[in-house]
């Protein structure tokens, strides 16, 4: 159990008095053990080695062990006082290989005596008061149970013993580190079962022999889980790399605001009028959001652009300066679709400057050829290039622009999106209209492709038996 804050004395005093507690009353109890020396000591061995050898992985920070299921089947063969031998027993050499801190030693070391006494007299308690014998069904369900108290105790007071040492909720540790395991828990608890039916049939000898298997089933299960981590780490690292990726795309958009001025306010005006395009007509929620990525991201090519085209204003471009900001559609895709994810977002960047008439550019594309959401941000971008006030034009009204954009339609733009803007627009004030309350931050922040790339929902650790 890892260390988070330094515990108090007076934690560490609680914890030292229960061990003493644990001992005092093992040894009070041991008139109901069963000392069967060489079962005793294969289960010993069985959870030592296998407590020794337990491979834990790195980003899911599971433990595979079969501790936990040995000194249950301790505490039901052979009596409580034994099984917390055991228990201890594991703790210490477990410390002797890791050396972690004293502290985390010392609640080890209650966990494992006070749990394996409670399975114990759990177990002699009821089996002597209903006459369950070895063998019975009741014996079977018996030892399911009690490997479920054992369970809860050492889960009590491990949580317990965090909660206090961290100032956090038992609830949240019963949510975050219980319940996902309780399916694996309920797997280890059919390998008690076995444990049980095998000493039942051939006794100590069929344990041992399946301690050995039970051994090489725990290597094959760690391994299987140690590449499944190292898959997981993949994926998270490739998570992280897109999330930086995109940042970085942020930070491209916001240098080229630095440069000129007028982008990422139109970016943002596009980005939220080609979403609501999408939505006015009913397109499904992940179009929306791909088109709302594509509108923020169409102008990030300008970067590529030099300061003298960039910054040109008003004035009138040369021929070859035109043509150079002819490449922006391709270079942003370029840029863009170096994102894994985002070569959906590239398709529609490219073709955001093409012409249903197939005068456009940068590849001259016929009416079927243009994706549709690419006809969508062709729209919202040639409207808000006409009534902004920071573009390279004289703004005009917004309704001199749709009567223009009314105009092209058929030939440059898709008609019903044009009158899909028209009804956007309707009833809306000047600011909207005009673009001028459009705010790349909050754009940026509704974009929740830009968001996925970056959320990692943290594994809880858990103890395999």
């Amino acid at each position: 159990m890892p260390e988070t804050q330094r515990p108090t004395r007076l934690a560490l005093g609680i914890e030292l008095a229960a061990l003493v507690a644990a001992i005092v009353v093992a040894v009070l109890s041991d008139g109901w053990s069963d000392w069967d020396l060489p079962l005793f000591a294969t289960l010993t061995a069985l959870s030592i080695i296998s407590d020794l050898i337990a491979i834990e992985t790195r980003v899911s920070r599971v433990s595979v062990s079969a501790s936990l299921v040995t000194i249950v089947i301790g505490a039901v063969l052979l009596g409580g006082a034994p099984a917390a031998l055991m228990g201890v027993v594991t703790i210490l050499a477990g410390w002797v290989k890791h050396r972690y801190s004293r502290s985390d030693l010392l609640i080890n070391l209650v966990t494992y005596a006070w749990f394996p006494l409670v399975a114990g007299f759990a177990y002699h308690a009821v089996a002597d008061a209903s006459g369950i014998a070895m063998g019975d069904l009741g014996f079977y369900l018996l030892v399911l149970g009690v490997f479920m108290v054992a369970l809860a105790v050492d889960f009590a007071l491990v949580a317990g013993y965090s909660t206090y040492i961290e100032r956090s909720r038992f609830i949240t540790k019963v949510q975050r580190g219980l319940l996902p395991v309780l399916p694996s828990e309920l797997a280890a608890s059919m390998l008690a079962l076995g444990f049980a039916a095998a000493y039942v049939e051939a006794g100590t000898v069929a344990v041992a022999l399946l301690s050995i298997i039970i051994l090489v089933f725990q290597y094959v299960v760690g391994a299987l889980l140690v590449s499944q981590d190292r898959a997981d780490e993949l994926e998270l690292r490739a998570r992280q790399l897109a999330g930086f990726q995109v940042a970085l795309l942020s930070a491209l958009l916001r240098t080229l605001d630095l440069r000129d001025r007028m982008t990422a306010r139109h970016s943002a005006a596009v980005a939220r009028y080609s979403r609501e395009i999408a939505a006015q007509l009913g397109f499904a929620a992940e179009d929306q959001e791909l088109v709302h990525s594509a509108g923020l991201l169409h102008d990030i090519g300008k970067f590529v652009l030099p300061d003298n085209i960039l910054k040109s204003g008003r004035r009138k471009l040369t021929d070859a300066e035109w043509e150079a900001i002819k490449t922006h559609p391709y270079e942003g895709a370029r840029i863009v679709s170096q994102i894994d994810g985002y070569q959906p977002i590239g398709e529609i960047i490219i073709a955001h400057h093409e012409r249903l008439d197939g005068k456009g550019y940068p590849n001259g594309l016929g009416e079927s050829q243009i994706p549709e959401l690419a006809k969508i941000v062709s729209v919202a971008d040639t409207y808000d290039v006409m009534t902004a006030r920071d573009t390279y034009r004289e703004p005009v009204s917004s309704y001199e622009a749709v009567i223009e954009l009314r105009r092209v339609s058929g030939t440059q733009l898709e008609a019903r999106y044009v009158e899909a803007l028209v009804a956007v627009l309707d009833g809306k004030d000047l600011a909207y209209r005009h673009g001028e309350d459009a705010d790349f931050e909050a754009e940026l922040a509704l974009d929740k492709r830009i968001h996925d790339y970056v959320k990692a929902t943290p594994q809880v650790g858990t103890h395999v038996v």
